[in-house]
């Protein structure tokens, strides 16, 4: 057994690690790294990011990675499903614990007893619990009511997104990822084969001209599974709020993604986030399953 770690990985490194990923995939039910951790993958992480990869001879067993942030470092562990419960788990944990060398932040995706219990044995805590929720698309929407004064249009990718970046900064001044978004994190989004601004909505007041609100929805299309949509991304000024902004803009995105066929749509939202999640209950989301944050001061 080896820990080989890297600032960034080389193109047959991360075809292995992808490998592993889809395999994890597929005997858990859920992808074990989130879609930045997985657009890291192709074009490397920021400074201070490292990637483990733990070899059993030849053979990548498991996966590490982790980045720098306001409380010390945060990120996600995979071990090969065919080689779980002889330990790896562990040993890659605390190879990643050493790297980082101080507070460190791990998400578990699908809230998996193992991952609970290796957690807690390296002195982890949970600290922060981000539900998935689904709604069918047959089921009956309210219509789209805007306040007064505001329309709806699509994201104009290059035209709109100085504005769109300042707005979802002043949207998401608290949240500990989407607030920090960076010109290059949009761009990189935009080059995904799933981005489509048609399905991207600004909310737009006329006087004096400025985005005041957006949806930005997403599909997701894989192999073996049908196509679900998700509300990939709400956002309303803070100088916008209470005045159902949010909801017209949600409504107007899941009518959108009816209208594409879809059968159902997903969402993820934190679990304290109690005002979005009554939000989401009345429009006839329910949980799914959860994604649990762990971390070790």
């Amino acid at each position: 057994m080896r820990v080989d770690v890297r600032e960034r990985l080389s193109e047959p490194e991360a075809a292995a690690v992808t490998g592993l990923v889809e395999a994890a995939t597929r005997a858990d039910g859920v992808r074990p790294l989130n879609e930045e951790a997985t657009l890291r993958l192709r074009h490397g992480g920021g400074p201070g990011a490292r990637a483990l990869l733990l070899y059993d001879g030849s053979a990548l067993a498991g996966f590490a990675h982790f980045e720098p942030d306001e409380d010390g470092a945060s990120g996600e562990l995979v071990v090969r499903p065919d080689l779980r419960g002889r330990g790896l788990g562990r040993l890659l944990l605390q190879a990643t614990l050493d790297e980082a060398g101080g507070p460190l932040s791990l998400w578990a995706h699908g809230d998996h007893p193992a991952a609970g219990r290796l957690a807690s044995a390296l002195g982890f805590t949970r600290a922060r619990s981000l539900w998935r929720m689904r709604r069918p698309l047959a089921e009956p929407l309210p219509a789209v009511r805007l306040p007064a004064g505001v329309r709806l249009r699509a994201f104009r990718p290059g035209a709109d997104d100085e504005a769109w970046l300042t707005l979802n900064a002043r949207a998401f001044a608290h949240h500990p990822e989407q607030g920090g978004w960076s010109a290059e994190d949009l761009r990189r989004r935009q080059e995904e084969p799933w981005f489509d601004p048609a399905g991207f909505f600004l909310a737009v007041r006329e006087d004096p001209p400025r985005p005041v609100g957006f949806h930005w929805t997403k599909i997701h299309i894989e192999e073996g599974h049908d196509p679900i949509g998700e509300v990939y991304v709400v956002g309303v000024d803070p100088a916008e709020q209470g005045g159902g902004l949010g909801k017209a803009l949600t409504i107007a995105g899941l009518t959108y993604l009816r209208a594409r066929g879809l059968a159902e749509v997903m969402l993820y939202v934190d679990e304290d986030n109690t005002a979005a999640v009554k939000v989401y209950t009345a429009l006839g989301f329910t949980r799914w399953d959860t994604d649990v944050k762990y971390r070790r001061s």
